[in-house]
């Protein structure tokens, strides 16, 4: 079961359903390796939003609004993996470094507002996108992002509408603590291999190097830069 959180979104009509319902079916396809996602999906803690554009800021504030009221929900309840999806309606021909692009421009943005409603970072991350430790930090707690589009390169990422799924970085503490974090990654892994006849080159363990590098799915070189400045410091 799908939480949906609709917003007034962009000029033009935005078919909410249709958003919904294609992020569902990528997920629940038997081959979708994410088995954490599926366990989001199955027991209803994944809540869905739909916007307009991801080139575009005219939904930002909605979405960040929806990002501090999930970081509050799992302060009252922490049971269970749980995610956060932004589904954009387009466009839906971005190349994998345009979505980058156009991705780290609304990192950018929510992290803005972030900043300019006080709130603080999340303790044991860095805010700096060079640091292994690094992680976003929205309603003062640390997020990950999962980038998915059309024009992907990797089977998992590529989904029908440009999508960003923020998930909580404190689930996988639980879960180490829990000692089947492990377990999880193995599978995801094995699971993706088969999908796609190779491991993901991009994925590492939070701590090994920035993160960052991970979000938008894209390979990239060694000498990539994030585009993401901490508006902390600024």
């Amino acid at each position: 079961m799908f939480l949906l959180t609709p917003i007034n979104s962009g000029p033009v009509m935005v078919d909410r359903h249709k958003l919904v319902s294609a992020l569902h079916a990528h997920i629940d396809d038997r081959a979708f390796p994410c088995v954490g996602a599926k366990s989001a999906s199955n027991s209803g803690m994944l809540e869905v939003v739909t916007a307009w554009s991801l080139t575009s800021a005219w939904d930002d504030v909605a979405i960040h609004r929806a990002l501090l009221a999930w970081s509050k929900h799992y302060d009252t309840d922490s049971h269970g993996l749980r995610s956060l999806a932004v589904v954009f309606s387009e466009p839906g021909d971005l190349t994998e470094a345009e979505f980058e692009k156009a991705m780290w421009e609304r990192v950018q943005s929510l992290s803005n507002k972030d900043k300019w409603l006080g709130q603080r970072y999340e303790s044991g991350v860095s805010s700096d996108p060079e640091d292994p430790h690094f992680s976003l930090s929205f309603g003062e707690k640390a997020y990950f992002i999962v980038g998915m589009h059309p024009q992907a390169s990797r089977a998992a990422r590529r989904m029908a509408y440009p999508t960003m799924v923020f998930n909580l970085h404190d689930q996988f503490v639980r879960l180490r603590e829990e000692q089947k974090y492990e377990k999880l990654r193995t599978a995801i892994l094995s699971r993706d291999e088969k999908l796609d006849g190779s491991i993901n080159p991009m994925l590492a363990r939070h701590g090994e190097i920035s993160e960052a590098r991970q979000y938008s799915g894209r390979a990239v070189n060694d000498d990539w830069q994030c585009p993401f400045q901490d508006p902390r410091k600024s």
